[in-house]
């Protein structure tokens, strides 16, 4: 791969640049970053203590970013009917989703809505809803297309999302039904998963004809503190063919990271992932056993990683965060593959003074320029309900985006982030269509978050780009 040498002199990174580092490359700078943002409820316990404006939309924090587009082709659910809402009070929002699920937010907890219902059950209810997964043409927007040409000249980072081979049978079928479908149900669950390969196949290669993707993501979300939902066997026999033939077309035409999202412990089956072509991956939860100092010593420059410092620990005082910022981010970690932040959202309970002081802290430790009030990153993005590829969208909170067609049409975000039936923002901060999930029962460490569709634009740091 090219390797780039041009000089951070901002916290927005040239897509070059943060590809050098992603790649265990040639990299001017760590990049530190916020991945998603903070929970509900936090900002007014920032308020009551006295956080600033620009401190509550996190840009006086000025965290690294790369910006992002989306690759203009749409790999997920596609064309199904628009979400209606069928109650709505102050307390809670119960809509019809794109799959024709019944969801439920509850406003003042949450801001990802349970569904209440699933469409699929076995081979006959999946066949009705299969036309939201087949390819047709209209998936592949040629303006879209032509405006990530223009941006990545530009600098910006272009993604490809793809549905998740175990998150879509979940959100079809709930996490129950589909763990037991590799078993009782295998054609039901191949020929799911085989759909997703096939459209995702045809709509890359016509999108890679014109363009470079420089990364491809996937969201899956598939384990909590005990462990994964699906061990290596799974993943041999039903997923790796469709993510190996998709990272093959892809990596042959240029595409140098295949980034996976998951929360939870997923020491068990790192290997099998990384035999289907995955080469990073995040958040990379403590909570629940992931210690990326540990990750980094077994898997070396074969996995690079996104988030990994605990977001419990700002909680606790600030001899705790010294601990954990000279631990993570010591001389070992510093040598590339590796955009440090925190391993979620930022936790309720979280005092302002501590995090301005993890921020102070890690980027002395890192050697990056103090904060001096006028300089300041990407804002916070906040989730917003909405369906498609399993990704939730997003909004920029402070100031309103500027629209198009009703949906915001574009978004600056941070290096992380998460993500298609109308373009519109996605959580990780780019304009997508994204479908969100429900919150896992065996996990507990932290809300899930959202990927993979087609959004537009958006920032890179929360797992892709921006995000909360």
């Amino acid at each position: 791969m090219e390797k780039c040498y041009i000089s951070v002199t901002t916290m927005q990174f040239h897509r070059k640049q943060y590809l050098d580092l992603m790649t265990f490359g040639h990299a001017e700078r760590p990049m530190f970053v916020e991945l998603f943002g903070p929970l509900v409820g936090l900002e007014k316990e920032w308020l009551a203590q006295g956080a600033t404006p620009d401190e509550l939309s996190l840009e006086a924090f000025d965290w690294d970013y790369v910006p992002v587009i989306t690759c203009g082709g749409a790999t997920g659910v596609f064309g199904g009917p628009p979400p209606v809402v069928l109650e709505e009070t102050d307390e809670i929002l119960i809509r019809r989703d794109e799959m024709g699920r019944r969801t439920k937010l509850i406003k003042s907890a949450a801001t990802i809505p349970l569904p209440m219902d699933h469409p699929v059950q076995d081979m006959d209810s999946w066949l009705k809803i299969k036309p939201l997964f087949t390819f047709r043409e209209d998936r592949i927007d040629q303006d879209a297309i032509a405006r990530a040409r223009a941006a990545q000249e530009q600098g910006t980072l272009v993604v490809a999302y793809i549905p998740g081979g175990f998150d879509i049978p979940r959100e079809l079928m709930g996490e129950e039904l589909s763990c037991m479908a590799y078993y009782e149900q295998p054609e039901l669950m191949q020929d799911i998963i085989a759909t997703m390969q096939d459209t995702s196949l045809r709509v890359l290669e016509r999108v890679t004809d014109t363009l470079m993707i420089d990364q491809l993501s996937v969201h899956e979300d598939l384990a909590g503190k005990a462990g994964p939902m699906i061990g290596p066997a799974q993943i041999e026999a039903f997923i790796k063919p469709y993510f190996l033939s998709v990272w093959d077309l892809v990596h042959s035409r240029g595409t140098n990271i295949f980034d996976m999202d998951s929360d939870g412990n997923m020491w068990r089956v790192l290997d099998a992932f990384i035999g289907c072509g995955l080469n990073s991956m995040h958040p990379m939860e403590p909570a629940a056993g992931m210690d990326v100092v540990e990750v980094r010593k077994r898997y070396g420059s074969k996995l690079a990683i996104r988030g990994g410092i605990d977001k419990h620990v700002l909680r606790t005082d600030k001899a705790a965060i010294r601990a954990e910022l000279e631990y993570k981010l010591q001389p070992l970690m510093r040598e590339g593959g590796i955009a440090f932040g925190l391993d979620h959202r930022i936790p309720n309970g979280t005092p302002i003074e501590n995090y301005r002081y993890y921020v102070d802290l890690g980027r002395e430790i890192l050697g990056l320029p103090p904060r001096n009030g006028s300089s300041k990153g990407w804002r916070r993005m906040a989730f917003k309900y909405t369906l498609a590829n399993r990704g939730t969208l997003v909004e920029p909170r402070i100031p309103q985006a500027e629209t198009r067609g009703g949906a915001p049409s574009r978004v600056r975000v941070s290096a992380g982030g998460h993500h298609r039936g109308t373009e519109q923002h996605s959580s990780d901060g780019f304009v997508a269509r994204g479908q969100t999930g429900p919150r896992h029962p065996i996990n507990d460490t932290t809300e899930p978050d959202i990927h993979t569709g087609r959004p537009e634009r958006g920032t890179f740091p929360s797992p892709c780009g921006r995000s909360t």
